[in-house]
C-alpha cells in the first residue's frame, strides 16, 4: 500500500515536470532572434517585414504587410525544432543568404517571384531547417543579416482608425468572411479542408499551406490585392479561368515546398481597380478551392 502511495506521488511530480518539456520554449526563439511571434496552436510564427524596401507595382506603393513579409514558422519542441518560411530579398541578397542557410543545414525548397513588373525587383526564398530551436533560430537571424532586412525589434504598431474604412467593409461583405486590418492591409488566411502533410509533419495555416489574400487601398474607391492561393492540380486551371474573367493578372504558379502530400500548387495573382470587382473576382477564385 505503502509503496503505491509513493508511485503515485512521484507521478504527480513528474508528470507535469515531462509535459513541461514538450513544445517551444517560445522565449528561447525570442531571445535568438531579438524580436517575439504569434503562437497559433503548436506553431510559433515570427515576421520580418522588409519595410526597409520602398517597393511599387504599376505605381501602386506596396506596403510591407501586402506583399513584403518575411516569415518563420517553428514547431515541434526545443531540442527537436523545425522553422519553415519565406524571405523576401532583393536580387544582390539572394544567394547570400541562401550560402548561409545551407551552411547551417537548412533546405532551400524553392526561390522565385510573386509579383511582375516590381520596382525595385524582389525574390523570394523558401526554406526548411531542422535542429534545437535555438541553434535554428540563431542560424536564421544570421542568414538574414546576409541581407539589408531589419533585424532590431520593430516599434510598437500605430494605433488602427477607430472606423473600419468603407473598402474594407466592402471587400469583407463580398467574400462572405472578415478579414484583419492591421496596418492598412486586409488579411485573409482560410485554411484547405484535407490536411497537408511534409514528411512526418502535419502542417497547419500558419505554415504557409492556407489561402493568404490581402488587400491594400490603391486609391478613390481601389483596393490593390496579391497573395497566395494555394491549390491542388486540378484546382488551377478553374481558378485562373476565374481570375481572368475578372482581369486579375496571374503573376506567378510554383511549387513552395518538396514532398508535400498532396501536392500542392502555389498561383500568386495582382490586380489593382475596382473594390467591388476585384473583391468579386477573389470570391469566385476561392469558389473552385476546398476550404473549409
Amino acid at each position: 500500500m505503502i509503496g503505491r502511495l509513493w508511485c503515485l506521488i512521484l507521478v504527480c511530480l513528474f508528470v507535469p515536470l515531462a509535459a513541461r518539456s514538450q513544445g517551444l520554449n517560445t522565449s528561447t526563439i525570442d531571445h535568438a532572434l531579438g524580436r517575439s511571434g504569434q503562437k497559433a496552436g503548436e506553431v510559433y510564427r515570427v515576421g520580418f517585414p522588409r519595410t526597409d524596401l520602398h517597393v511599387t507595382v504599376q505605381g501602386v506603393p506596396v506596403k510591407a504587410g501586402l506583399a513584403l513579409g518575411s516569415w518563420a514558422a517553428f514547431s515541434g519542441t526545443d531540442e527537436n525544432a523545425t522553422v519553415m518560411g519565406d524571405l523576401v530579398l532583393l536580387d544582390s541578397e539572394v544567394n547570400p543568404v541562401m550560402e548561409k542557410l545551407r551552411s547551417a543545414g537548412f533546405e532551400i525548397t524553392a526561390v522565385h517571384n510573386h509579383l511582375l513588373g516590381e520596382t525595385p525587383h524582389v525574390m523570394y526564398v523558401h526554406y526548411m531547417g531542422h535542429g534545437s530551436a535555438a541553434q535554428i533560430a540563431g542560424s536564421l537571424k544570421a542568414a538574414l543579416a546576409a541581407s539589408k532586412t531589419p533585424l532590431e525589434k520593430p516599434a510598437a504598431p500605430a494605433s488602427e482608425p477607430a472606423a473600419v474604412p468603407e473598402w474594407v467593409k466592402t471587400v469583407n461583405d463580398t467574400i462572405g468572411r472578415q478579414g484583419t486590418f492591421r496596418g492598412g492591409v486586409l488579411s485573409f488566411g482560410l485554411a484547405r479542408s484535407e490536411a497537408v502533410t511534409e514528411g512526418r509533419m502535419t502542417l497547419t495555416s500558419p505554415q504557409g499551406v492556407a489561402e493568404s489574400i490581402n488587400f491594400q487601398e490603391a486609391g478613390a474607391g481601389k483596393v490593390a490585392t496579391t497573395g497566395d492561393f494555394v491549390l491542388t492540380a486540378d484546382e488551377v486551371n478553374p481558378v485562373i479561368s476565374a481570375l481572368e474573367e475578372h482581369h486579375i493578372s496571374v503573376t506567378a504558379l510554383h511549387s513552395h515546398m518538396l514532398t508535400e502530400q498532396p501536392r500542392l500548387f502555389f498561383m500568386h495573382f495582382w490586380a489593382a481597380d475596382d473594390t467591388a470587382s476585384v473583391a468579386a473576382g477573389i470570391k469566385a477564385a476561392l469558389s473552385h478551392i476546398a476550404i473549409k
